[in-house]
């Protein structure tokens, strides 16, 4: 295992874990790294601690260590000082589990799965439609309006 990994957002792409299988404490310290950035497992510590979730060093190194194992953290070391950080942003995590519910429940269709988050009142029409706007906007801004008349869809 490395002990200096520095490996980008792609990292969670190529892993196999499912986030699905994280347990509490391993999504509370996710959490807090999304929250504060980088972080000591020190200041982890400290962090679960005002959260009442009184920890041993060695308890928070450990879910540190099978978080890093698992390819959802990465460290740096400063001054023989472990600096752990989050490997990708809350979004793309979220992205893998929902992921693996349309492999698992959905067939891998998207549209079963809004499907079903409308008619379990999970996203309301007001929301979809909000959603819908912005994917066209994300679209348009991805591909402008091409002048070549080349690949364009209508």
């Amino acid at each position: 295992m490395a002990s200096n990994v520095t490996v980008g957002h792609d990292i969670l792409e190529s892993a196999e874990h499912d986030p699905a299988e994280l347990g509490e404490l391993e999504r509370s310290i996710l959490q807090l790294m999304w929250q504060h950035g980088t972080m000591t497992a020190e200041r982890v510590r400290e962090e679960l601690d005002q959260q009442d979730r009184s920890l041993k060093d060695s308890t928070v190194r450990t879910v540190l260590r099978r978080l890093e194992e698992k390819g959802y953290v990465t460290h740096v070391v400063e001054n023989r000082t472990f600096l752990y950080s989050s490997a990708a942003p809350a979004e793309m995590v979220a992205g893998r589990a929902v992921k693996r519910i349309l492999e698992w429940f959905c067939e891998g269709s998207v549209e079963q799965l809004l499907v079903g988050m409308v008619d379990s009142s999970v996203l309301d029409r007001k929301e979809l439609q909000r959603l819908a706007e912005r994917i066209a906007s994300a679209k348009t801004e991805k591909n402008p309006v091409s002048t070549g008349g080349k690949g364009a869809k209508g």
